[in-house]
């Protein structure tokens, strides 16, 4: 059966068709992220949207704003896999989302990112430093790309002889005076970056492009915590708790690149709006660091996290449970709410003038934060959003897509097609 988004008057909500009434295959819950005033612009508009969303730009100053992608459930992936993808799994059931939600206030948020930046910078506040530059560099990773002026290629020197290099491509084009940040997961294959990353220059953005720690252009030699004169091979994620001291965290090998070249771009070239998107292990980089810093203005976290509760619930729970930087075992000091800590950064992501997260997670993912058990906590997150942000989307906005198009662990051309919507209509509005 075909899903298909339908609003209805001022009330602005979304009845969703499929799977979901009477177990005839589950429904893509996706809401706008555009709000009560833009919602009203949607209304019967589902074959327009694919087209829209193929089209580019959504829409002009003043225009009335391009209808939301919509898409059907892919049912030859559906038909391969269990029920198991189509029902909430019992871990949910009877669980009351609305606790495990502990920012109630603004000052649940500056709270939670004070404690935050304490634990990984250990009370010295994030970095304020620079990275040096070299401008106009060949990078045969982007040789694919079409329309780049100049790529110049970022150094941050991190503790442990540990340096993380960030990629900063300059459109051809006009640039929007906003700047993209990519981030890739845990040896994806660069595909979906080049796909992404290409549809963001074509759009006019200045893109950012990131690596986890010690994975593609990352890789590097550390410096033994024992004797820092012997270098030891490039490390997994898994083998880094001996770094892991009350003197020093190693989450600063995935989030300090961030905030330095975040600090760049500020003390240069000055960016409307900074908008971030990743993948697998960058989706989870993209969930923490938008909670942490406010300077992102849209997040965009694909197949990265699910909160605590669920983890286990997942049809494949196994990868789904995370790596080491992932997991409350690993980092108790960091994953230390006694709320759901992923629930709680979805909402710091989203709260704040011109913020907003969607968090996109693929149903029949071969890897990781499959299923439907999201559906437990979409309503309760968005509705915790919207009550901070007092009713007004400008100030706060959160949603869930849930892609059923494909059975891989990407971001597919729905999601993208969806995330180019979100990120023309909400700059075109700005």
């Amino acid at each position: 059966m075909t899903e298909l988004e339908i609003s209805g008057g001022s009330s602005s909500r979304r009845t969703v068709l499929g799977g979901v009434l009477g177990g005839l295959g589950a429904a893509v819950a996706t809401l706008s992220m555009a709000g009560p005033a833009a919602a009203s612009d949607l209304a019967g508009t589902a074959g327009a949207a694919a087209g829209a969303a193929a089209g580019g730009a959504g829409t002009g100053l003043g225009g009335k704003r391009a209808a939301r992608p919509v898409a059907p459930v892919n049912q030859e992936a559906a038909a391969k896999l269990g029920p198991e993808y189509k029902t909430l799994p019992a871990a949910a059931a009877g669980v009351d989302i609305e606790p495990l939600i502990g920012i109630t206030s603004i000052a649940d948020i500056e709270a939670r990112r004070t404690a935050m930046t304490g634990y990984i910078w250990k009370g010295a506040g994030r970095p304020a430093s620079l990275p040096t530059v070299e401008t106009g560099v060949s990078a045969p990773d982007f040789a694919s790309l079409t329309g780049v002026r100049r790529i110049d290629r970022l150094k941050v020197p991190l503790r442990h002889q540990v340096t993380a290099t960030v990629y900063d491509l300059v459109p051809r084009r006009a640039w929007n005076r906003r700047l993209a940040l990519y981030h890739n997961g845990h040896g994806e294959p660069f595909d979906t970056m080049l796909r992404t990353v290409q549809a963001l220059l074509d759009r006019g953005y200045r893109v950012m492009a990131y690596a986890m720690p010690f994975h593609h252009w990352n890789q590097q030699q550390i410096a033994d915590p024992a004797d820092p004169a012997e270098l030891l091979p490039n490390p997994s994620h898994r083998e880094l708790p001996p770094w892991e001291t009350a003197e020093f965290s190693a989450l600063t090998f995935f989030l300090e690149p961030l905030t330095v070249t975040l600090n760049y771009a500020q003390a240069t070239y000055r960016p409307l709006s900074v908008e971030m998107i990743g993948l697998s292990g960058g989706g989870w980089t993209t969930t923490v660091y938008a909670a942490l810093d406010p300077r992102v203005t849209r997040s965009y976290p694909v197949a990265g996290s699910l909160p605590f509760f669920l983890r286990p619930a997942a049809p494949k729970p196994r990868p789904t449970i995370g790596d080491w930087e992932q997991t409350e075992a690993a980092l108790p000091g960091f994953y230390a709410a006694a709320s759901d800590d992923f629930l709680d950064m979805y909402v710091m992501a989203s709260i704040g003038p011109g913020r907003g997260q969607l968090q996109i997670l693929n149903r029949f993912d071969e890897c990781c934060f499959n299923g439907v058990g999201h559906r437990a906590y979409q309503a309760p997150v968005r509705d915790r959003v919207a009550l901070l942000a007092e009713g007004r989307p400008e100030r706060g906005r959160w949603d869930l897509l849930e892609d059923a198009t494909h059975d891989d662990h990407t971001i597919s051309p729905h999601a993208l097609s969806v995330i180019l919507w979100d990120l023309d209509t909400s700059n075109g509005a700005a």
